[in-house]
C-alpha cells in the first residue's frame, strides 16, 4: 500500500520528539532542504532540528505563501517576523503547504480591516487558540505605530466591535 505524501518521512523518533498534546495529532510532515523536519499537527506548527524543537500554535501564524519554483514556504508570524521553510521534495511541499493553510484558516474566526491615516492599514482578527478559546488579535503594517492616539482609537474601536460581536468582554 503506498504511503500518503501527507504523512511520509516522519520517523518514529521524530514523532516522539514532537510530543503532541492530548487531542493533537500529526496531519502532515516533510523533510526540509536543510534536513530539519516540519510537522503540521492539529494544534501547532513544529520544526525539528538537531537538539531543538520549535513549536508554534497556529494562532501565532499570520499567513504563509509557498513559492513553487523554489519549494519555499515563507511563514509570516503575528509578531512581524518571518521564516523560510525550503522543502527537499515537491510533493511534500504541496501537502504541507495545503495543511498549513487549512490550519491557519481554522484558527481565524473573523477579521476586519481598519483603514488608518496615510493609507496604512491594520486588521483585527478573532482567533481560536489551542484550547478552542476565542481571543482578539491586532495585526498591522510594519510602519504602523499602534501607540499613536489616532491609530489606537481606530484600532480599539474595531477591536471592541469584533469582541462585542463574539460576546467577549472588552
Amino acid at each position: 500500500m503506498p504511503t500518503s505524501p501527507r504523512s511520509r518521512r516522519l520517523t518514529a523518533a521524530d514523532r516522539a520528539r514532537v510530543a503532541l498534546r492530548p487531542g493533537d495529532r500529526v496531519l502532515a510532515s516533510a523533510t526540509l532542504a536543510d534536513e530539519r523536519v516540519v510537522v503540521c499537527s492539529r494544534l501547532a506548527l513544529h520544526v525539528l532540528a538537531p537538539g531543538e524543537i520549535l513549536r508554534t500554535p497556529w494562532a501565532d501564524v499570520d499567513h504563509g505563501a509557498l513559492d513553487p519554483a523554489t519549494r519555499t514556504l515563507v511563514v509570516r508570524w503575528v509578531w512581524g517576523g518571518s521564516s523560510e521553510l525550503a522543502f527537499a521534495d515537491d510533493r511534500a511541499s504541496v501537502a504541507v503547504a495545503q495543511t498549513f493553510r487549512e490550519r491557519v484558516q481554522q484558527s481565524v474566526v473573523h477579521t476586519t480591516n481598519v483603514a488608518l491615516p496615510g493609507g496604512r492599514r491594520a486588521r483585527v482578527a478573532l482567533r481560536r487558540d489551542e484550547d478552542g478559546e476565542l481571543f482578539s488579535q491586532v495585526l498591522a503594517d510594519p510602519d504602523v505605530d499602534l501607540a499613536d492616539p489616532v491609530v489606537a482609537r481606530l484600532v480599539d474601536a474595531a477591536e471592541d466591535d469584533v469582541r462585542d460581536a463574539a460576546g467577549l468582554p472588552r
